[in-house]
Formats: structure tokens, C-alpha cells, sequence
């Protein structure tokens, strides 16, 4: 992955969108979108917290939003991968293809990236054809804002589409749990202690489980969502002995 310093990988993710990670490819975690709130804090201090494997850049529209003002758009940055976060109806065209294209520049020295966020309710109307191709790394469904499939249909509910998503994603991408950070970013938030007790157990038993995704740092940071002690273990610190990520 690119780097944003020499102890912080980062990847680039469409939207425009990065991921940083600091933790192993094979291991879980949590995921936070970073970029469209003012209030969200530097990327630098979302990285600090160690929180996150992933931070995903996204929907800037000032670039160089960190801590300096650079001459180039992202600074020092590499783009080394591509996030399809596509949510305008009636755009399931060409995704498939463009997701070829840019896995197409891979090399044994440098993998490119691809990872999408679609709706929870499947198939998604604009990214199915894309993400069945099996390119995409990482795959975080967004549990939110959608009435038919987030948290307001129970718990129950909320498993029952995790194991649609389960059984219909190609074994080599990662499945994550999208999630509002606090109630006021998304609709469908779920108490740290639900997620963590009658949720994760159930779903960290998926093979191609990659954690929780967040929506996004604004929220994060008001919220302390991350912070909470109940997910600790997410964020690598085991808390009890049946609680893995």
C-alpha cells in the first residue's frame, strides 16, 4: 500500500477514496470512512488512534485536507487502489469492466486494491456484476439507511441478510458489517453492546469475515463508537475468551 507516512500504510480507494491499514492483511477489524466532514479531524489523528485497519478516504473536495497544504492533489500519496462507492440509481453498467481494468494493473510488486460499498439489500442494484467478478479485496455492506435491511428489522433481520451477502460473495473478498458511527450519521445504528453480543459472535464465524465498517470519522469522533471498550477486541485488544474479531 502507499504511504502517508513512513509508519502508515495507505491505500487509495473511487469517490475519491484511501485506505490506510496498520495491521496485517489476514487480520479483521474496523474500517472508517474519512473525508466529507470538516469536523472529522486530520487523517493523521484518525490514524493515531490506532483504531482502524482501515481508513478509507473519500468524497474530498478540497485535497490536501491534512495537516499541510500540498502541490500536488494528494500530497506524497500512491494510488494503489480504488473504493466503488456508486449509489445513484440505474448505474450498473461498466463497473464490472472498469474493476478488470484496474485490477488489470497489478503486478507481482504491486497489487492494486478494489474494494465497494453496496446497499445491504442484495443484489445491489448498481455494483452486483462488479463485485461477482471476485476482484474486489474488500467488500463493506452498508447496514444503514436502508429500512428493509439495517437494524430496524432486528437483530434477527440484520443476520439474516449478513448470510445472504455470506453465501452469494466470491471466497476471496473480505465481508465487512458497514455501520453508522453515531444515530445521527445513518439510520439503523446499533448499540456497541448489541453488535458486540448478539451480532458479532454470529458473524465472525463467516469464512471471508473482515470486520465492521464505519460511516463514517465525523460520527466516530463524536460518538467514540470505535473508542468503546465493548470493541476493543475488534481493534486487536481481547477481551474475553470467546470474543475474537
Amino acid at each position: 500500500m502507499a504511504s502517508y507516512n513512513s509508519h502508515i500504510p495507505i491505500m487509495i480507494l473511487i469517490a475519491f477514496s484511501l485506505i490506510s491499514s496498520s495491521h496485517s492483511q489476514t487480520s479483521c477489524g474496523i474500517s472508517v470512512y474519512w473525508g466529507q466532514n470538516t469536523g472529522k479531524g486530520t487523517l493523521r489523528d484518525a490514524c493515531a488512534t490506532n483504531n482502524y485497519k482501515y481508513v478509507n478516504i473519500a468524497f474530498l473536495t478540497t485535497f490536501g485536507d491534512t495537516d499541510s497544504v500540498f502541490s500536488r492533489p494528494l500530497g506524497n500519496i500512491v494510488l494503489d487502489g480504488v473504493d466503488f462507492a456508486i449509489e445513484s440509481a440505474g448505474f450498473n453498467v461498466y463497473w464490472d469492466d472498469l474493476a478488470r481494468a484496474l485490477s488489470g494493473y497489478s503486478t507481482p510488486q504491486r497489487k492494486v486494491y478494489l474494494s465497494a460499498a453496496p446497499q445491504c439489500l442484495y443484489p445491489d442494484a448498481n455494483l452486483d456484476t462488479a463485485i461477482a467478478t471476485g476482484l474486489f479485496d474488500y467488500v463493506w455492506v452498508q447496514f444503514y439507511d436502508s429500512p428493509f435491511c439495517d437494524y430496524r428489522v432486528g437483530v434477527s433481520g440484520v443476520l439474516n441478510v449478513w448470510n445472504v451477502w455470506n453465501s452469494s460473495l466470491p471466497a476471496n473478498s473480505q465481508l465487512f458489517l458497514g455501520l453508522p458511527a453515531s444515530p445521527s450519521a445513518g439510520a439503523g445504528y446499533i448499540p456497541t453492546d448489541v453488535l458486540m453480543n448478539e451480532i458479532v459472535p454470529v458473524i465472525r464465524t463467516s469464512p471471508n469475515y473482515g470486520g465492521v465498517m464505519l460511516w463514517d470519522r465525523f460520527g466516530d469522533v463524536q460518538q467514540g463508537y470505535s473508542s468503546s471498550r465493548n470493541l476493543a477486541n475488534l481493534r486487536g485488544i481481547p477481551m474475553k475468551a470467546w470474543q475474537t474479531c
